[in-house]
């Protein structure tokens, strides 16, 4: 699957539509931005199931301002509309894969009943 550029048009669609779509967050000048593409595209090709994502903070500092991104590359995942994991730095291929991994095994209703039950903690 392609690498789906994602502006303040699409940006809430893509998250809303997919059940699991990772961002990348990256700018022209960034030089581990430049040498992570290649790795995110290539790892892309394997993961029909998942929107591989990229935001260019540069044209569109609002997202970037809105998710609190400090540094770049930044990997964000949202399973279920959900951010699971965010982390700035590149990654090379076989941490990206085993990332992948994790995520896709992530219990998604455990995430859910642990964000209620903090959600319902923090009434008290």
């Amino acid at each position: 699957m392609a690498v789906v550029e994602l502006d303040t048009s699409n940006f809430e669609q893509t998250i809303q539509d997919n059940d699991f779509v990772m961002v990348d967050y990256w700018a022209p000048w960034c030089g581990p931005c430049r040498s992570f593409a290649p790795v995110y595209e290539k790892v892309s090709e394997d993961f029909d199931d998942i929107v591989f994502a990229k935001v260019n903070t540069e044209e569109h500092q609002d997202i970037a301002a809105h998710f609190q991104i400090r540094s770049i590359p930044t990997l964000m995942i949202f399973r279920e509309q959900i951010i699971i994991f965010s982390q700035a730095g590149a990654l090379p291929e076989g941490a990206l894969r085993d990332l992948i991994g994790k995520a896709k095994e992530l219990d998604m209703e455990d995430v859910k009943r642990q964000i209620a039950e903090q959600a319902s903690s923090g009434d008290a």
